[in-house]
């Protein structure tokens, strides 16, 4: 099998495994409890804490640990424009957004009324700065834009965009689930509010993630229940998915520059086999500006769930865009946005590298591509 759908998931990095084992087995205690073994589990918490605080560059008592990407996006997010609504209800976010933000702001104006206004991206997929500036008035409370796109890996100018919301005095929230690990992610731009990650996006485990929220920045918690996490989510800390997300975050930042040298050879030879062999190809996203590990194709005249249904029976796991949009036969809403045409759109596949990809894998999915396609134009005639 080829995996070439890291940014669905990828798989556990085995010093992540090892540092989840301890507290899968013996050590079970509640970090909320006063005991000898609740005090351990607390440790381990506040251990994790320091561990990912100190990868980003802020405080530890920032960092709140969630259930993954899209409750620390929902947290981030709502949270925060909820805590602040008496300042305004207008929200401005990204026309690209993953649906962990686009479907939060949907909620925000159909049930609680807030404004919300899309900022639009270029063919490139790249918002611009100056377009922010304009969008934002007084009655805006919180922008949010991610840092680089799940299905195009595109980045967007973080610092221009922060910089921006810092004049004007509105929150800003990034979604970098899709960077951490890949990029160098910092919380000391001017103007960046919150920031969210998933663990399984950095080779650690699925079901946990962080939200780092500026210190004094009110938050309005999204569920109920306990003063957990310093009253901001609800919740008895997952004890070895949190260590196993630390572990995973220190292994993976620690070779951001050295994983980005090795993949984008690899994802330009995927580039340049696709486009010699099926030359109508197109490539989505600007790749002087694109995560390393990420290629985004479009086959015109193809058809998108046979692609993917032919390349799974060739062995090679990829996706249309989203993992969470398995089963949608709707088109990206990334790629309209970019001004794909929506048959286009839906003839489109991510192929996304990781630390394990080697040039086999990449000519033995390039071959599958070659004889997919094939067979998909000869059944077309």
């Amino acid at each position: 099998m080829v995996y070439l759908d890291h940014n669905a998931t990828t798989p556990l990095d085995p010093t992540a495994r090892d540092a989840m084992f301890e507290h899968l087995g013996k050590e079970f205690g509640n970090p909320s409890s006063i005991h000898s073994s609740g005090r351990k589990a607390r440790a381990v918490v506040d251990d994790a804490r320091d561990r990912l605080a100190a990868l980003i560059g802020a405080k530890s008592h920032e960092i709140v640990f969630t259930g993954g990407g899209t409750e620390s996006c929902n947290l981030g997010l709502m949270g925060i424009a909820r805590a602040h609504d008496v300042r305004g209800k207008h929200i401005i976010i990204s026309a690209i957004e993953h649906h962990a933000v686009l479907h939060a702001a949907e909620h925000l104006k159909h049930f609680e009324g807030f404004e919300i206004s899309l900022l639009p991206v270029d063919s490139s997929g790249v918002v611009d700065p100056y377009v922010l500036a304009d969008l934002i008035r007084a009655d805006t409370t919180v922008v949010s834009i991610m840092h680089a796109n799940n299905e195009t890996g595109v980045i967007q100018p973080l610092e221009a965009l922060s910089g921006i919301c810092s004049e004007k005095g509105v929150f800003f929230h990034t979604d970098a689930v899709q960077t951490f690990g890949k990029l160098p992610v910092r919380t000391d731009l001017p103007g960046l509010s919150s920031l969210s990650i998933a663990g399984h996006k950095f080779y650690g485990p699925k079901g946990v993630g962080a939200l780092w929220i500026k210190a004094g920045i009110a938050i309005s918690r999204t569920a109920h229940g306990g003063s957990h996490e310093n009253s901001r989510r609800p919740g008895t800390e997952n004890v070895a998915a949190i260590a196993g997300m630390a572990a995973a975050a220190e292994v993976t930042c620690s070779r951001v520059d050295s994983e980005s040298t090795c993949l984008v050879p690899l994802r330009e030879r995927l580039w340049q086999k696709i486009s010699s062999t099926c030359p109508t190809s197109i490539r989505n996203g600007d790749p002087s500006r694109t995560l390393s590990n990420t290629l985004n194709v479009s086959f015109p005249g193809a058809d998108g769930e046979a692609l993917l249904m032919g390349l799974d029976l060739e062995g090679v796991c990829v996706s249309s865009g989203s993992a969470c949009m398995v089963g949608s036969i709707q088109p990206s809403h990334v790629l309209l946005a970019m001004g794909v045409p929506s048959e286009t759109a839906l003839a489109t596949v991510r192929f996304s590298l990781g630390h394990s990809t080697t040039e086999s894998d990449i000519d033995i999915a390039a071959g599958a591509v070659a004889r997919v396609t094939k067979l998909q134009h000869g059944l077309a005639a």
